[in-house]
């Protein structure tokens, strides 16, 4: 496989930066961040809420903004406020007589004394100083270091309030930035109604299978619940059931959560740094460059923290240096670490400022001899002066180039440099949900728009008839038809390219698409591609989303050239931060 990074689900394409792995003190995130959150190191992009604008004097010195006239608060003023509601950064929401003030720490439905700490006309920002009333979704943070981090935003919050907030966050986006009607319906009761819709979906599979054509085939075998899912939506689109609903609205159920939401992360990205000690590795603590160093991440796969805590101290015993951002001196930038969740394999990657590597042999030998999970040590060669974590150059110093995985029953190769989800749990859960919404039968073509290495389409792959993959970044198609070869599936074929250019050619080769499939890139989908979906006409479309605002906004053109937004299943792919994933299905009318 090319060494080169690999988009999986399209979330680094058109971003030289990105696609190689960004540093993370700029990380997501998310995320703005074009791929996903890491722990730690990559948790929301770090602003700098307390400075503001400097006025530009003529000789170049600097001086504050003046202050503001006639707000009804001023900074440095202490002051008590309610918190209303929580912004997309995780910021609580409050106003002064009026004005509005975002508070870092602060949850809705609590009061909190306050202290202003910069402002604006139409808004500022606060410092929390003292919780008057407490929002009953209050938590202790179990982390040590999460004030510090900035990696998990709402920790603070119990897992049921994040999950609910999340939901809302998605029905408010499409709300206010879609314009889109959504069903006045509460989480509760939808997650009733929804219950009720799979049982009564489940009586009907079994009646159909009782009086059904023995020779009738529906293509590569299903997962039970993916049918019955696939069949509560082609119920419910015949009007068997809930008809009512579409005409009042978008029905946005609750969030898909985790049943455990710690220690989910299959891979860690750590920065390398040194103290007298010898070497340290953790997070930039906000705002800098200033590495914290850390023992253990909760969102980290527990074999993850350990790679890392035994790197640090093997390279400190044989006398292995850190990379210094200001001087470009010293060798060890990062230790990757890639955890397979169902085969247990390991991949440990030294990102490192040169080729050459002292002691290399015995370093090798000692982190063999610590490590058993490891099946892969490689090293990336990244000389530039840059956050950009990985460089041009990987090579194998011990073991495969590879390891594997699983998601459901596709199998995946994972090298060094390659996009693979962070969260495998929660990856299958959203593509299930992604198949059950595609309605397939084992008939249909499918298209999927931002394919990445494939792992969308080779889902579908196994309940549909043919689908066609399209990718901009040409390593990841390599990496796609490299894991079609892998799970012999042959009905699915992918394509170099934008999306916008190669579907059209496509059409004109005769392919039809009853179900169109994207997954785009925080920014959404190219209005190119919005274009070609409602000049392509299929029977449905299936929106996966990392943005809420972004998705809001592409599903209001998808309404208007003709589309009903039927369903929105929120997924917390992050647990504990400000992100959230969605499935939305859409039909033609």
């Amino acid at each position: 496989m090319s060494n080169t990074n690999r988009s999986g689900r399209g979330k680094n394409r058109r971003n030289s930066a990105a696609s190689q792995g960004q540093g993370n003190a700029s990380a997501s995130r998310q995320p703005s961040q074009s791929s996903r959150p890491s722990p730690r190191q990559q948790g929301k992009e770090v602003r700098p809420q307390g400075a503001s604008l400097s006025a530009v004097r003529p000789k170049g010195r600097t001086r504050e903004s003046a202050p503001i006239e006639g707000l009804p608060v001023s900074k440095n003023e202490e002051t008590v406020i309610d918190i209303i509601g929580m912004n997309h950064d995780g910021e609580g929401v409050g106003r002064a007589n009026g004005y509005t003030l975002f508070v870092q720490g602060a949850l809705p439905g609590e009061t909190v004394r306050v202290r202003v700490m910069k402002t604006k006309k139409q808004y500022g920002y606060a410092k929390l100083l003292e919780i008057v009333k407490a929002s009953p979704d209050r938590v202790s943070a179990p982390c040590p270091i999460y004030d510090q981090c900035g990696g998990c935003q709402i920790q603070h919050m119990s897992y049921a309030g994040q999950l609910a907030w999340k939901r809302q966050l998605v029905v408010d986006n499409l709300q206010r930035i879609g314009k889109l009607n959504v069903m006045v319906e509460d989480a509760e009761t939808l997650a009733s109604n929804e219950q009720e819709d799979e049982e009564g979906a489940e009586q009907r599979v079994q009646d159909d299978a009782s009086v059904g054509d023995a020779n009738q085939t529906t293509g590569p075998a299903t997962s039970e619940v993916q049918m019955i899912g696939s069949n509560r939506i082609r119920l419910r689109l015949e009007g068997v059931m809930n008809e009512e609903d579409v005409e009042q609205g978008i029905r946005v159920l609750p969030t898909m959560g985790m049943d455990e939401p710690w220690r989910y992360r299959n891979k860690a990205q750590v920065p390398i740094g040194v103290t007298e000690g010898g070497l340290v590795g953790g997070f930039y603590a906000k705002g800098s460059h200033r590495i914290i160093d850390m023992e253990s991440c909760l969102i980290q796969h527990e074999h993850n923290d350990e790679v890392v805590a035994k790197v640090k101290e093997i390279g400190s015993h044989f006398g292995i240096s850190a990379y210094n951002e200001e001087t470009g001196r010293g060798l060890l930038r990062h230790v990757v670490v890639k955890k397979a969740f169902r085969t247990g394999e390991m991949m440990l990657v030294l990102v490192t400022n040169g080729r050459d590597i002292p002691y290399k042999d015995e370093w090798i030998g000692s982190i063999r001899e610590a490590i058993l999970h490891v099946a892969s040590i490689c090293q990336n060669v990244n000389k530039k002066q840059t956050n950009v974590i990985f460089g041009d150059e990987t090579r194998v110093l011990w073991g495969r180039d590879v390891i594997y995985d699983y998601i459901g029953d596709v199998q995946f190769a994972i090298s060094a440099r390659s996009f693979y989800q962070v969260n495998p749990v929660q990856t299958e859960v959203l593509y299930g949900k992604t198949v059950e919404y595609a309605g397939l039968t084992g008939k249909e073509t499918v298209i999927d728009a931002y394919c990445g290495i494939g792992t969308i389409s080779l889902f579908l792959a196994q309940h549909a008839d043919q689908v066609y993959g399209v990718e901009i970044v040409p390593e990841a198609i390599e990496d796609a038809r490299s894991n079609a070869l892998l799970n012999e599936m042959k009905n699915v074929k992918f394509e170099v390219g934008a999306s916008e250019d190669v579907i059209p050619r496509w059409k004109e080769q005769g392919i039809e698409a009853d179900v169109i499939v994207v997954d785009p890139p925080r920014k959404g989908c190219d209005p190119r591609l919005l274009e070609t979906i409602l000049e392509m006409k299929p029977e449905r479309v299936v929106y996966v989303s990392c943005n809420p605002s972004t998705l809001a906004r592409d599903l209001r053109v998808l309404e208007d050239g003709g589309y009903r937004t039927v369903e929105v299943t929120p997924v917390d792919m992050f647990p504990h931060t400000v992100h959230v994933e969605s499935v939305a299905m859409l039909v033609r009318v």
